[in-house]
Formats: structure tokens, C-alpha cells, sequence
């Protein structure tokens, strides 16, 4: 640790090398720019969405939770866009890091909320049982409790100098970030599942559109997200290296790849697709989705979704 920085007091900014690097104004910025009016486009498009089915008395609230998903990685372009800028500011670089890492958990919830309606469809019984609903709900209570892992340790590794801690702290890190890419990989290893087994005899559908539509949609979404959650963890499984010598992986392409662009993708598979009809299930459900007629309710509110 350079004297001077000792010197400064906290918070100490990070003398090793991260995913990304540290942003400049030639490549970073206008590379951020893009992908904050593609982020600003797919919110506005969502809340819109969810606005006019609210209206329609037709509410989805995963149109709300993308619309805040895209918001929040608005704000991560705009933090890393302002770090380029002030390179010596600690909390600027400490608050886009943050950003970065916790912000996907919306995705990540949203998937597996999608490929528990397909479960409980495809397998009624076993669906809708107590204990795979209390599977599903430990491991949603799981989420914050990582997310806690994740934030206090990125936060404090930058207010101390003590060898031990930041070990601990790292730990604290890796521990957190493997289970979020367990959970990422849940969606989609149900939905292998349910592509390989055939349904039960007492199956039903729900939403609108095709059951391999809705298969092929939260297959392929979560597999995106699975592959850059499970990148970023192992890029901080690997040795550290200083800020001047980082791995070749660590660069800004590795970067926007497996966090913007990965994510981006799914945002707008979301909204291309419709999720609030194919997802969308009646009020209070429990034990089955047949209740009231789906496809007549939708096919009038929203007009007829095209077959898939």
C-alpha cells in the first residue's frame, strides 16, 4: 500500500485488478452511453406495458420489477460514466461496483418465479406441495441475506488495511457470489427438466402462447444469465493480481459481454415476447391456474397474441 494513500486515511481504493478495470473517457464512456438509452428505452417500455394492463385491471408485476432492474442499471452506467471522470474518487468507484454486482438479482428472481409457474403447471402435485413451495421460499430469503454478503464486504475491504480482514472480507465475497450463481442456474435446470420429462396426465397451461414458448424463454434467458454470473464468480476465484497486471479476462470487452450485454438481451426478450401474457397467472391462484378463462380475458383486453 503506497504511503501517501496510508496517509489519505479511507477510504483506500483498490490496488488489485477487478472485471472491467478502471473506466476511461475514450472507450468506457461512450460505450456506457449506449447502453444507458438501451437500458432508459426497455424501462420506459415496461412501465408502459405495465401501465396499460394496471389500467386494463390485468396487473403483472415483473413488468415493474424489470422497469426497476433497468432504472437501477441506468444508474450503474451513469456511476461508471462518472467514475471515468473523477478517477480518484474511492466511493464513486465503490458505488458502481455495487451496482454492477447486485443489481441482475432482479433478473435472477423473476426467472425463477417464471420457472415455478411452469413447474407447478407441468406437475401440479408436486408443484403446488409444501415443501417445494418452502424449497422456492428458502431460497428467494436466501437472496438478500447474499446480497448483504456481497455489499458490507465490497464496502469494507475499502476502509481497512489489515491483511486478515480483507482476506475475510474476500471470503465473505465468494461465498456470496457462488450461491447467486447457483441460484441463477435453478430456472434453468428446471426448465431442462421439464423439456426432458414428459407432463402429467392432470398438466395444464397458463398465460397465452405455447408451453415450448414459454420453455424456450426462460431457458434461454436464464442460461444468458447463468453464463455471465457464473464468469464473474470464477473471474474472482482466481489469484489476485495487481490493478497494473491484470488477467487478460478482466478486460472492459469480458466486462460488457457477461453484464450489460448478456443482460440486455433478456430485458428486451421480455418485452418482445410479452411476458405479461404468457406469464401471467389469475389472481390468488392456489393448487391450479384454470381458474377463469385466460385466453378470453387476455384475447379481448390485450388483443389476440399471435400463436407461437
Amino acid at each position: 500500500m503506497d504511503a501517501a494513500m496510508v496517509q489519505n486515511g479511507p477510504p483506500y481504493p483498490s490496488v488489485t485488478a477487478a472485471l472491467g478495470l478502471t473506466p476511461n473517457t475514450s472507450v468506457d464512456v461512450p460505450i456506457c452511453c449506449v447502453f444507458l438509452v438501451l437500458y432508459l428505452i426497455a424501462a420506459a417500455s415496461h412501465m408502459t406495458i405495465f401501465q396499460i394492463n394496471r389500467i386494463r385491471k390485468h396487473k403483472f408485476i415483473p413488468n415493474a420489477a424489470t422497469f426497476g432492474f433497468c432504472m437501477a442499471r441506468s444508474l450503474t452506467c451513469a456511476l461508471r460514466i462518472s467514475w471515468a471522470y473523477n478517477l480518484d474518487n474511492v466511493q464513486l468507484a465503490i458505488a458502481a461496483a455495487i451496482f454492477a454486482n447486485a443489481g441482475v438479482l432482479v433478473l435472477f428472481v423473476l426467472l425463477l418465479i417464471f420457472a415455478q409457474r411452469c413447474l407447478r403447471a407441468a406437475f401440479p402435485k408436486l408443484g403446488w406441495s409444501r415443501l417445494v413451495h418452502y424449497i422456492f421460499i428458502g431460497a428467494y430469503i436466501l437472496v438478500p441475506c447474499m446480497l448483504v454478503m456481497l455489499i458490507v464486504p465490497s464496502i469494507y475491504m475499502h476502509y481497512t488495511l489489515s491483511t486478515s480482514s480483507l482476506d475475510a472480507s474476500r471470503d465473505a465475497l465468494l461465498v456470496g457470489l457462488t450461491y447467486l450463481s447457483f441460484f441463477s442456474f435453478l430456472p434453468l435446470a428446471i426448465t431442462i427438466t421439464l423439456a426432458v420429462l414428459p407432463r402429467a396426465s392432470n398438466s395444464e397451461n397458463f398465460g397465452t402462447g405455447s408451453w415450448a414458448a414459454k420453455l424456450w424463454i426462460v431457458g434461454i434467458s436464464s442460461f444468458l444469465l447463468c453464463l455471465g454470473e457464473v464468469f464473474r464468480t470464477a473471474v474472482n476465484f482466481m489469484p489476485e493480481r495487481l490493478a497494473s497486471d491484470p488477467y487478460s479476462f478482466e478486460d472492459r470487452a469480458c466486462f460488457y459481454i457477461f453484464y450489460f450485454t448478456v443482460e440486455i438481451i433478456v430485458v428486451y426478450t421480455f418485452l418482445f415476447t410479452r411476458i405479461d401474457k404468457r406469464f401471467w397467472i389469475p389472481n390468488g391462484s392456489k393448487g391450479t391456474y384454470s381458474a377463469g378463462s385466460l385466453e378470453e380475458e387476455l384475447s379481448s383486453e390485450l388483443g389476440k397474441p399471435e400463436a407461437v
